[in-house]
């Protein structure tokens, strides 16, 4: 990796080589440069059988077919709560290298601290430190890969990922009424929902333009729920990533991403969001993103398929399979980044032409 935590990187005039990214992937957009482009609605008389439920669940509807993300604001999760998980967090990366360090993730550890990216041998790293632990199903949590520092973060994590899984289950069942299934049509695909939390840390950066707080992606699971602070950074495209926007951030929201996963099951019908976080040069940023995943046995094909639409899945396939042709396919892409322009068009053109053999 090169760098134990970027602590010591922050005051560097210049940014280390393996953060800069070529030209086409540096970000366009600033970080404080906001849009009210993206949905915010209000999730207050969610639990009523019609009237307001009716109402929130045509806007999803209508955010997950434009964007594929939203926030949510009247969400009920407790404000105390989550100014709690933003301290904790901004304590937990504000400790010595060495604390930290005693949950370095790199070999494979499954949680922990880690600088840039869960993708290992990446061309470019990603300018963020983050802790992750897994929390659902409850068999899957290791303790011992939980910050013990600050004081207290064990306990309101714990109580933070209940909160989250009780709204992630809401959403997902206004989610599955959106489709026009019943509302446990989409946990039932999911078989066992699994949770895992990520508490993102993005340092001041000394050429943020030069390189981003987390590459462009989708996220592989059905859904994912960000509390973001006020600095900004969080970007999204829906033409490919000719153009961008920042999201504006709002005190107390969460931002909904529907992933690959929720993007098949509805056969396409709602998009999955591709985003990107950017950094900058006079703050840190923090968000704590809470992903939802299905049980890797279910089986992703959509629910329903409505007349005139055709499958956008060729089979049913497992999630491990997904996840496995999704993580193969960006290793491919990072791969080719490594090689000169010349070889990158070669390498290109010999997997179009397997592609069509094998057609």
């Amino acid at each position: 990796m090169g760098h134990a935590t970027l602590t010591a990187l922050v005051e560097e005039k210049t940014l280390p080589p393996s953060f800069i990214r070529c030209e086409d992937e540096r970000p366009k957009v600033a970080h404080n440069q906001f849009s009210n482009e993206i949905p915010v609605i209000s999730l207050a008389g969610i639990d009523e059988s019609q009237g307001r439920r009716m109402e929130i669940c045509q806007k999803i509807v209508e955010a997950c077919e434009q964007w594929g993300i939203f926030q949510i604001i009247d969400h009920g999760v407790d404000g105390n709560l989550i100014s709690e998980m933003a301290r904790l967090g901004r304590e937990f990366f504000a400790l010595p290298e060495e604390e930290k360090l005693r949950y370095d993730m790199t070999g494979g550890k499954k949680g922990g601290f880690l600088v840039s990216s869960h993708i290992q041998g990446g061309a470019v790293q990603d300018w963020r430190e983050f802790v992750t632990y897994f929390s659902y199903p409850l068999r899957s949590r290791d303790y011992s890969r939980w910050p013990d520092k600050p004081e207290g973060w064990v306990a309101a994590t714990e109580t933070y990922s209940e909160k989250m899984m009780d709204l992630a289950c809401r959403l997902l069942e206004v989610l599955s009424e959106a489709m026009g299934l019943g509302k446990d049509e989409l946990s039932k695909a999911c078989v066992e929902m699994e949770q895992k939390i990520i508490v993102n840390f993005y340092p001041k950066c000394p050429q943020p333009d030069l390189t981003l707080g987390v590459q462009r992606h989708t996220d592989p699971g059905t859904i994912t729920i960000l509390l973001q602070d006020q600095v900004g950074g969080l970007q999204a495209t829906r033409d490919g990533g000719k153009t961008w926007i920042t999201v504006q951030p709002i005190e107390g929201a969460f931002v909904v991403n529907l992933g690959d996963h929720g993007h098949y099951l509805s056969n396409g019908r709602f998009k999955k969001a591709d985003h990107q976080a950017v950094v900058n040069s006079s703050c840190s940023r923090l968000s704590i993103a809470t992903f939802l995943y299905p049980a890797p046995e279910a089986i992703v094909y959509p629910l329903q398929i409505r007349e005139g639409e055709t499958p956008v899945l060729d089979e049913s396939i497992t999630f491990t399979e997904m996840y496995r042709r999704k993580f193969c396919g960006e290793l491919e892409r990072d791969r080719l980044k490594k090689l000169p322009k010349d070889k990158q068009l070669e390498e290109m053109e010999k997997t179009k032409r397997l592609e069509e053999i094998l057609a």
